[in-house]
């Protein structure tokens, strides 16, 4: 697969762009810097926009989030290597992809059977080692609990409590929560197995988070 030098240029003038927009941490602007996103692109015509700061159409109705979004949702985890992290909504592969860029061991559910197949066999063309799954989000999974960042790339209607419990105490979880055209960012701290601190980081704009397996 491709990746020519005009590609990695592209990558730097986002992360430029990004460092502009607010994105400070550098281990975030660096893995931002070296994943491909030309290569998770399904539709090989919008591939020349990869590198626009914009969210794009993927299969299955979903999107190949924007990296502002990819970028801030990141920071926010504050991910430390070797964190074990639980991803939700596999989608294009390349949130898991910055994810595991950065040293960490990421678990990744999608409902999707189409963007499953297809972005497990891509992250592993391109040596991504993500553990990949098919499955509910909602219900996590608990096999591999405690996780100490769990990410959720869907707009959640709210914050499900299988995944509270599946949270390391101490570690963090990041969701966009409304069911609206717009959502709140939250990042919740578990501090002990009942108290949890919460913050809220600005408004986004996600594909709406949903239960079960997809056909």
């Amino acid at each position: 697969m491709n990746d020519s030098f005009l590609h990695k240029g592209q990558r730097q003038r986002l992360v430029e762009e990004l460092r502009t927009k607010g994105i400070h941490h550098a281990p975030v602007l660096h893995a931002i810097g070296n994943v491909p996103r030309h290569l998770f692109f399904t539709d090989t015509i919008l591939q020349s926009h990869a590198y626009d700061d914009k969210a794009f159409p993927i299969d299955a109705g979903q999107t190949i989030s924007q990296p502002y979004t990819v970028a801030f949702q990141t920071q926010l985890l504050n991910i430390q290597a070797k964190d074990k992290v639980l991803e939700i909504g596999t989608g294009s592969g390349y949130q898991a992809a910055v994810l595991c860029t950065l040293g960490t061991r990421v678990y990744s559910i999608e409902r999707q059977k189409q963007l499953y197949f297809k972005t497990k066999q891509l992250l592993r063309s391109l040596n991504f080692f993500v553990e990949t799954f098919l499955g509910d989000g909602y219900k996590g999974l608990p096999q591999f609990a405690p996780f100490d960042k769990i990410i959720i790339t869907a707009a959640a209607p709210y914050i499900p409590r299988p995944l509270l419990e599946q949270l390391a105490i101490g570690g963090i979880l990041v969701v966009p929560i409304g069911e609206g055209a717009q959502q709140k960012m939250l990042k919740i701290v578990k501090i002990s197995e009942n108290e949890f601190e919460q913050s809220e980081h600005g408004t986004f704009s996600f594909v709406p988070m949903l239960g079960g397996i997809a056909e």
